[in-house]
């Protein structure tokens, strides 16, 4: 495997970083049933489960992307994480949720970029595909 260098190291550390903050900081809004996530899952038809289910794959996602062996992982996770709820915005919820002016969204987008990153840059750790990347 080839070592990577300093800037790609530099773009994973702050890919995990901004993506874990963004993880972590929805959890107190899902895990307290904050009216806000409360709306969107019920909005979806997944209410609790779905909230509580999303928080701990959040939680999970969050942790393993800030721990180099399992960054791949956690990218992964929080990725198809995101898609979901980047779908749930296109689909039933709208950009804009209780005049929350897109951030929401945003911030989905924003986890979903950085996931793709460190997805790239740890291709060769993906199972059955890495090998050939």
């Amino acid at each position: 495997m080839n070592q990577p260098s300093k800037t790609s190291i530099i773009i994973a550390w702050i890919c995990r970083i901004a993506a874990a903050i963004i993880l972590l900081q929805t959890l107190f809004f899902k895990f307290t049933a904050a009216p806000e996530s409360v709306y969107i899952f019920s909005k979806v038809g997944l209410e609790p489960w779905g909230r509580i289910g999303s928080g701990v794959a959040e939680l999970i996602a969050a942790i393993l992307i800030l721990i180099p062996p399992t960054t791949w992982l956690g990218a992964g996770l929080a990725l198809c994480v995101m898609l979901g709820a980047i779908f749930s915005h296109l689909t039933v919820l709208g950009i804009v949720v209780m005049d929350d002016g897109g951030l929401l969204f945003g911030l989905a987008l924003a986890v979903a970029a950085c996931s793709v990153v460190l997805l790239f840059l740890q291709r060769q750790r993906l199972p059955l595909i890495g090998a050939y990347l």
